[in-house]
């Protein structure tokens, strides 16, 4: 079977290697604004299916969930006994109420929280674990030592293989590193979303994996539903040049931003998962680098 991700590559978290074109668990659930819940086949079957297109790091949380879905027990129930290359990444730091409200850990409920993943995803240790930082919906300035400390513990224990850092900003990478190792640094980010250009840039330098989410979305919430999407044009220019879907055209961009820039996008429907993985294996030229490059930094 032809697996899609090989043109895409692959990177190293730590002593495990993953190829850089990876699944995201969080829309296996389904979203709060969803009309009906998400098919339970569809997401078993989304995840198999990746695992046979050479799909070896997916992104979870406990977090990821729906009243009727939770994505470790999907990813648990659809991937056990789970392959020898598979690495699976997950937050703490954030949570979730039943009724949805999201919260932030004290640095000695981190333990719990690992444990809860460990026990959801039916693991005797975590591959990578995100310290989740920040605001909900935006990043906070401050020290993240007694959370990311907590953490480094745990590491030390045997909970955890290895540590990274989400939503957070250069100088909190700094201190982190300064504590224990740091493997990826998980932010959103994508071609019309461009803020952290150099928290990018100084990962690659590092040799620290830089993992966007919401690569596929553009930055301006609402901005689809007016019609006013930043970059359209430039992107429907590429994908047609290219027989491909406008997402797959950001995917490919996000991927060509450097050899340690790692891709999740997310999915439910086994057609998307498809074009995701193909999205690995575009080629972009120069021109057109340039072109998408022009556009996401309108």
């Amino acid at each position: 079977m032809t697996k899609l991700h090989d043109n895409a590559g692959t990177w190293r978290l730590g002593d495990r290697t993953v190829n850089r074109l990876g699944l995201g668990a969080m829309r296996l659930t389904g979203m709060p604004w969803d009309e009906a819940p998400k098919s339970r086949e569809d997401a078993i079957t989304v995840l198999r299916r990746a695992i046979e297109l050479g799909v070896n790091h997916i992104d979870t949380a406990s977090f990821y969930f729906t009243p009727r879905r939770l994505a470790n027990e999907l990813i648990a129930t659809a991937l056990q006994p789970y392959p020898d290359d598979l690495v699976i990444t997950t937050k703490v730091g954030a949570g979730r109420s039943r009724d949805g409200e999201f919260s932030f850990a004290r640095p000695d409920q981190l333990r719990g929280q690992v444990e809860e993943n460990i026990r959801q995803l039916g693991l005797d240790h975590l591959d990578v674990v995100n310290l989740r930082w920040g605001a909900a919906m935006g990043k906070e300035p401050g020290s993240i030592a007694e959370h990311f400390g907590a953490l480094a513990e745990l590491r030390e224990a045997g909970l955890i293989r290895h540590l990274g850092i989400s939503n957070v900003v250069a100088d909190q990478l700094t201190e982190a590193r300064s504590i224990a190792p740091v493997v990826c640094v998980q932010n959103r980010y994508g071609l019309t979303d461009r803020e952290d250009d150099a928290l990018l840039d100084l990962c690659g330098e590092l040799g620290i994996a830089f993992v966007p989410f919401f690569a596929v979305t553009t930055s301006i919430p609402g901005a689809a539903a007016t019609g006013a999407v930043p970059g359209e044009a430039e992107v429907a220019k590429v994908a047609a040049a290219h027989d491909a879907t406008p997402a797959q055209i950001r995917l490919a961009w996000t991927l060509h931003r450097g050899a340690h820039v790692l891709a999740i996008p997310g999915t439910g429907d086994p057609g998307h998962l498809a074009e995701n993985v193909a999205a690995g294996g575009l080629r972009l030229s120069e021109e057109e680098l340039g072109l998408l490059d022009g556009a996401g930094r309108e």
